[in-house]
């Protein structure tokens, strides 16, 4: 074999070898950046690797100053995980943080001062019943008192009694300034992060404003307009109209498209000089309809007119517009959704399937069914308040089969909105979601749901996706399906 035959091959090897591992890097930071949008998965990660290094500071510190006592860290590291792993929660206050602790060590001072005084002093290793005791009820009272209640505040008025070779009192200075470290750290966390995570995090937030309309079927002008008001939210939002015309329609001028027969290679069509009466018949619907949404909304619009089979034209036609957004009619088969959108959902491209009644161009209520946190609920969620706007209002709800699940419920619900802006009501309705939706969605404009993309096949022959079984409600719907 020549040797640079050979050097080819093993240079395309490594080459192929290189593009792989490049796939699998660029899957798995999909996947890592879906998981993190979910509020509990990014605060377990964040109690995983920040704790201890605020531990690790702190213990640092400790080492290089002899008058500090190791006993600081059991009601740091408790006191540092109650704050991080609920931000939002009873005791997630810097303030009351700092306070408690001291507050805890300072009662246990005193209850040290006042058994000593009593009963004299006792070996470094023993501690006076009585002084427990007191202490306990000292951090308890003043706690209550002063509305700082904290389980770490009554270890800290513990761990005064037992110092060992530091005294009391300089334990109670260091527990003070050891935790006013932790406060401040915790909030800049806070305020600079995870306030903000929706920036940083949350895919829908900073991207979708390219939306592709698929211009098919009656409801397309509608769908149109649906999208354009999704893309008007985002000062760099764009609408583009497509129309797929078969390889016949544009065989006039163009001849059949190169792959045509396979039905696999789509061809772009001009709208300046299509030569074929279908295409200009197409150019001409297509800009009809987005002289109107550029007149009413002020979106930029651009019609393209593509040629070949329509899935994977539309899929061709979303790359090569920069869309990162696909919004199509709802379309049915024999009782099931088409072929046409269920290739669009699961692919790479975030998709809505949009079914109309006919009603007004305008949805200023929304209903938001969630049923699990991430990435999914989250764009949903975004969508229905660029739909609604400033005046309307979004109800983002979850159904629960059991009153058990309710607290929890109402938890994922609040993560849920906490990021998003404009008027927002969360519901957790103990009912069975398709008779929930029959029963509420006359008070609505449109409600938007998941796709069920998630679930396994067999999960959804058991039970098929929501918008499968409701078919005759009063307002409009909206399917979404993260894309791939």
């Amino acid at each position: 074999m020549d040797i640079r035959h050979l050097v080819a091959r093993v240079a395309a090897r490594a080459s192929e070898l290189r593009a792989r591992i490049r796939r699998v890097e660029r899957r798995e930071t999909v996947a890592f950046s879906r998981w993190i949008e979910n509020t509990n998965n990014l605060l377990h990660l964040t109690v995983l690797l920040l704790i201890p290094l605020l531990i690790g500071v702190v213990t640092f510190v400790s080492n290089s100053v002899s008058t500090l006592s190791f006993l600081l860290f059991p009601p740091l590291a408790s006191g540092s995980y109650t704050l991080f792993s609920d931000p939002e929660g009873q005791y997630a206050s810097p303030v009351k943080f700092v306070l408690a602790l001291t507050v805890g060590a300072l009662c246990g001072l005193v209850a040290f001062g006042f058994t000593t005084w009593v009963y004299g002093p006792t070996g470094t290793t023993i501690v006076h019943p009585s002084s427990a005791a007191f202490a306990i009820f000292l951090a308890g009272g003043a706690t209550w008192a002063l509305d700082i209640e904290a389980p770490s505040a009554f270890s800290t008025a513990l761990l005064t009694l037992v110092t060992g070779d530091v005294n009391p009192e300089e334990y109670v200075v260091s527990i003070f300034f050891a935790s006013v470290v932790i406060a401040i750290v915790f909030s800049v966390w806070r305020e600079e992060f995870y306030e903000r995570r929706a920036e940083y995090l949350y895919g829908t937030v900073k991207g979708d404003d390219h939306v592709l309309v698929p211009m098919r079927g009656e409801t397309a002008d509608r769908t149109a307009f649906f999208a354009a008001k999704l893309a008007a939210a985002h000062e760099a939002g764009k609408v583009v109209l497509l129309d797929v015309l078969s390889p016949d329609e544009t065989a006039d001028t163009h001849g059949p498209p190169s792959g045509a027969d396979a039905g696999t290679e789509p061809e772009v069509v001009s709208p300046e000089s299509t030569g074929s009466p279908a295409a200009d018949a197409a150019v001409d619907r297509l800009e009809t309809c987005a002289h109107d949404i550029r007149t009413k909304l002020g979106v930029p619009v651009e019609v393209v007119v593509a040629s070949g089979d329509p899935l994977s034209a539309t899929v061709e036609a979303a790359g090569n517009t920069n869309s990162d957004l696909v919004v199509t009619p709802y379309e049915e088969d024999r009782g099931l959704l088409s072929d046409y959108v269920r290739g669009l959902f699961g692919g790479q491209y975030d998709t809505v399937a949009f079914r109309s009644t006919g009603g007004e161009y305008r949805w200023r209520r929304i209903l938001v069914l969630v049923s699990r946190p991430g990435d999914a609920a989250h764009a949903m969620i975004d969508f229905a308040t660029r739909l609604a706007g400033k005046t309307g209002s979004v109800s983002v709800t979850t159904c629960i089969s059991a009153e058990v699940e309710r607290r929890p419920a109402e938890a994922k619900l609040a993560n849920l909105v906490e990021t998003a802006e404009g008027n927002i009501e969360t519901r957790v309705a103990r009912s069975e979601v398709t008779k929930f939706i029959a029963s509420n969605t006359a008070t609505y404009d449109l409600v938007v749901l998941g796709s069920s993309g998630e679930r396994s096949a067999a999960s959804r022959f058991i039970s098929p996706p929501t918008f499968e079984r409701i078919r005759e409600i009063d307002c409009d719907v909206a399917v979404f399906d993260r894309g791939n």
